[in-house]
C-alpha cells in the first residue's frame, strides 16, 4: 500500500462525503452478524466509517491502516474510542488466531502489490481462527473502468470545507492489470495536491488462487452488495472465503 495516500489533513475529511456509508457498509455488517463475529479486523479501514459502524456489544474491533493521516482523524470521530486503531499494512495484524471475520472495503487489496498480495493473505489468515472468514471487493478487470478515468471525463468544481476545488483524475500507467493515477486537487491559491495511486486489477482467477494459497476454501465471488451472481459485466467482484 502507499505510504500516506491521504495525507492532507484538508482533504482527508471529504474522503467519507466522497464515500459515504452504503450498500457495501450494509453488506460487511451482514457478514459480522450472520458469522456471530465477536472479533473483527477491518483491514485498510481509512477514516473508520465502516469500522466504528462495525462495533457491537461484546464485539472487539481492530481498524487497521497505512495512512497516519486517516487515522488520526478516525481517532477524533464519534465512537472511535470503542475501536483499536494501528498505523500499518496487513504485516501488522497480530498472529492470534482468534479473530472471526476480517473485512477489507474501498478496495483496499487492489492497493496491495502482486508481490505483497501472498503475505498480505497470509497474515490474515494467521490472525483468523479455523473457519473465520475473509471478505473484501475487487473491480472486475474486463470493465476495463481505468478507460474512462481522463481529465475530459472526471473533471468538476465544488465549495468544500477546504475551501473551492477543481479536482480530476488522470492515468498515467497501465501495464495488464497494474494501473497508475494521479488524483488532482487544486486549491483556490493555485496549489495543486495530487496523489498518486496504483491499483492491481485482478481476475477472478488469480484472486481464488492466491486466497487458496493462503490456506482459504469455500470461495465464493458475487457480483454485487446484493449476492448478485458474479458475471463477464460484474462493475465488483466480492469474495469470501473461509479458512481451513
Amino acid at each position: 500500500m502507499t505510504l500516506d495516500p491521504y495525507g492532507d489533513e484538508e482533504l482527508v475529511e471529504l474522503y467519507d462525503v466522497d464515500n459515504p456509508a452504503g450498500a457495501d457498509h450494509d453488506y460487511f455488517r451482514r457478514v459480522a452478524d450472520a458469522i456471530g463475529a465477536t472479533k473483527v479486523v477491518d483491514l485498510g479501514c481509512g477514516t473508520g466509517l465502516l469500522t466504528r459502524a462495525l462495533v457491537a456489544p461484546g464485539r472487539v474491533v481492530i481498524g487497521i491502516d497505512p495512512s497516519p493521516t486517516m487515522l488520526n482523524f478516525a481517532r477524533r470521530q464519534p465512537g472511535a474510542e470503542a475501536v483499536t486503531w494501528i498505523d500499518g499494512d496487513a504485516s501488522v495484524i497480530a498472529s492470534t488466531g482468534d479473530v472471526d471475520l476480517v473485512v477489507s472495503s474501498g478496495n483496499t487489496m487492489m492497493h496491495v502489490s502482486d508481490d505483497d498480495l501472498p503475505s498480505a493473505l497470509k497474515s490474515c489468515a494467521d490472525a483468523l481462527r479455523t473457519g473465520g472468514v475473509i471478505t473484501f471487493e475487487s473491480r472486475n478487470p474486463v470493465m476495463r473502468a481505468w478507460e474512462s478515468w481522463t481529465r475530459e471525463a472526471t473533471y468538476g468544481e465544488r465549495d468544500t470545507s477546504a475551501g473551492h476545488l477543481r479536482e480530476w483524475v488522470e492515468v498515467t500507467e497501465v501495464d495488464g492489470g497494474r494501473v497508475v493515477f494521479d488524483a488532482h486537487n487544486v486549491f483556490d491559491d493555485g496549489r495543486d495536491a495530487v496523489y498518486t495511486t496504483t491499483l492491481y486489477f485482478r481476475t477472478v482467477e488469480e484472486i481464488t488462487a492466491a486466497l487458496e494459497d493462503a490456506g482459504f476454501g469455500a470461495i465464493t465471488i458475487q457480483g454485487g452488495w446484493h449476492d448478485e451472481p458474479a458475471t463477464t459485466d460484474s462493475r465488483l467482484l466480492i469474495f469470501h472465503a473461509t479458512k481451513h
